[in-house]
């Protein structure tokens, strides 16, 4: 949280409400939006497969899949578990319409298994410079790991690479935001029509399942966090958002600079399977969400993204039951060149949260 004098902070809490819940929000306009980028976009920033010879030869292959499996014996020692097999990664992703139910491979999967077929890198999300945020994105959010907060849901450990699609090398030093809902469809950091109770202040001041981390030599970061919920009109999904790093700097505080001037590189989504979110959903803790649920064939914004790219995180179980927790990991492409304006819904300040409805978004008159 970007630290502030009271006098200005209760200049900004004058502001009107935010009017446009996430529900509310114009799904259709934002997915039209995001396949006009893709359309548009070079055949080189569509996906990163003409990147897999250059990252088998540079040994970038070889060190996710180490990552990888050395980040789910820790996490599986760390929560206690054994399970007894690996259970079955996602399968490549053949951009078919309509979505397919599962990406499960078909590999007959136990502890033998070569690491390079678990956890090898094909799922590949292109992150698009002319795509909206949505209405629920916060600016000054903490730069951190664990975002979890102790929400309720099944555990859910991110692994993200970004990866440069004009050099195909991992970019270093970029800061990454994420955001996502609760079990219960509920987002930190607004209030809004649609998103939990609207009345319910605390939200505004609330920080869960948020949080900004640098990439490291790798170009890699890694969150913990939860299984996202549904709420009215999408699907499960996290948002990312990539920082440039020539024009970021970090706060003492620990947050990043340009509060109420945000920049991005990119900007995108990322998805699961339906069959795993049919199993996350059969919980006790999602089943309490009574909100329609909206499947991934029936997601505008999916349906955009799959007929050109792979925007699925592939995944392993940490234990024999989906309750122990997932390990998930996606790689990013974005055109380290590109910097682009965003705007915020919401800033997150010493004194709490602060909503942005100007017309231009950005900071306050004087």
């Amino acid at each position: 949280m970007v630290r502030f004098g009271p006098t200005f902070v209760a200049g900004l809490a004058g502001l009107a409400s935010i009017a446009a819940a996430h529900p509310g929000h114009d799904v259709k306009a934002e997915a039209a939006e995001r396949a006009a980028f893709l359309k548009r976009a070079p055949l080189h920033s569509r996906g990163l497969s003409h990147c897999t010879e250059k990252l088998h030869a540079r040994g970038h292959e070889a060190s996710n899949v180490a990552r990888r499996e050395l980040t789910v014996e820790k996490l599986r020692h760390r929560r206690g578990l054994r399970p007894r097999a690996l259970y079955p990664r996602a399968r490549d992703f053949d951009a078919t319409i309509p979505i397919p139910t599962s990406h499960h491979s078909s590999l007959d999967v136990d502890q033998t298994v070569d690491p390079a077929v678990l956890f090898g890198s094909n799922a590949t999300c292109i992150l698009g410079p002319d795509t909206t945020e949505g209405p629920y994105y916060v600016s000054g959010e903490l730069i951190r790991k664990d975002v979890s907060e102790e929400q309720a849901g099944v555990p859910l450990y991110l692994d993200f690479q970004i990866i440069d699609t004009s050099t195909c090398d991992p970019l270093p030093n970029i800061y990454l935001d994420i955001w996502h809902c609760n079990a219960t469809g509920v987002y930190s950091g607004v209030l809004a029509r649609g998103n939990g109770d609207s009345n319910d202040v605390s939200l505004l001041d609330a920080t869960f399942l948020r949080g900004i981390q640098k990439t490291d030599k790798t170009g890699v970061v890694q969150f913990e966090s939860i299984f996202p919920g549904h709420y009215t009109g999408r699907t499960h999904h996290i948002h990312v958002l990539s920082h440039p790093g020539n024009s970021t700097t970090v706060n003492p505080n620990g947050t990043i600079s340009g509060l109420f001037n945000p920049h991005a590189s990119y900007v995108g989504q990322t998805f699961f399977d339906q069959d795993l979110i049919y199993k996350v959903e059969a919980l006790d803790t999602y089943a309490a969400n009574k909100q329609p649920l909206t499947t991934n064939d029936e997601d505008g914004i999916l349906a955009g993204e799959a007929k050109v790219i792979d925007p699925f995180m592939q995944y392993v179980y940490l234990g024999d039951r989906i309750e122990d927790g997932l390990f998930a990991w996606i790689s990013l492409g974005i055109d380290a060149s590109r910097e682009s304006n965003v705007r915020a819904g919401a800033y997150y300040t010493e004194n709490g949260g602060v909503e942005d409805n100007l017309p231009g978004g950005g900071p306050p008159p004087a």
